[in-house]
């Protein structure tokens, strides 16, 4: 199966729209069920790790992704490398001038043990249901944001 793709196009710059996007720290702003992220280290960079807490039927799990691409402000990718539901995602970010961005977020997702009967059954209905909320909710806080650097957030939270 294809990854589910969501698309939204965001009045921020390639670099602001980069920064919040791929920045653990914030996926709990606007992704449905984090509760939180961060970078294990503190750094992005290629082999880095990253930690993301969900809560999943009333219960909160980590689990642990590795970055396998980075490429600021364009491109970024992440697999996970724990757990019965492991997520690919890729980020891209293309500007569409100086003030004007689109990104695109595509993922996809592997099954081990219980998770190859979750994957199909339950996951990738979800997350097909939640990512234009997710980027709708990402487009809302940028635009909200006045104009200028997004600070990063970090391995802090």
């Amino acid at each position: 199966m294809p990854p589910i793709l969501a698309t939204a196009e965001v009045d921020r710059s390639a670099d602001d729209v980069f920064a919040f996007a791929t920045d653990p720290a914030r996926f709990g702003e606007w992704q449905a069920g984090v509760v939180s992220g961060h970078l294990d280290g503190g750094a992005a960079e290629v082999g880095g790790r990253c930690t993301t807490v969900r809560r999943i039927g009333g219960a909160e799990r980590a689990s642990t992704s590795e970055l396998v691409h980075l490429d600021p402000p364009r491109t970024w990718r992440i697999r996970g490398i724990d757990g019965p539901i492991r997520a690919a995602v890729d980020v891209t970010v293309e500007p569409l001038g100086q003030h004007r961005s689109r990104v695109d977020i595509a993922v996809d997702f592997v099954g081990h043990g219980l998770g190859r009967l979750l994957v199909p059954l339950v996951v990738r209905r979800e997350a097909r249901r939640e990512m234009p909320a997710n980027l709708a909710r990402l487009k809302e806080l940028l635009e909200q944001r006045p104009r200028g650097p997004v600070p990063h957030r970090g391995a802090g939270g």
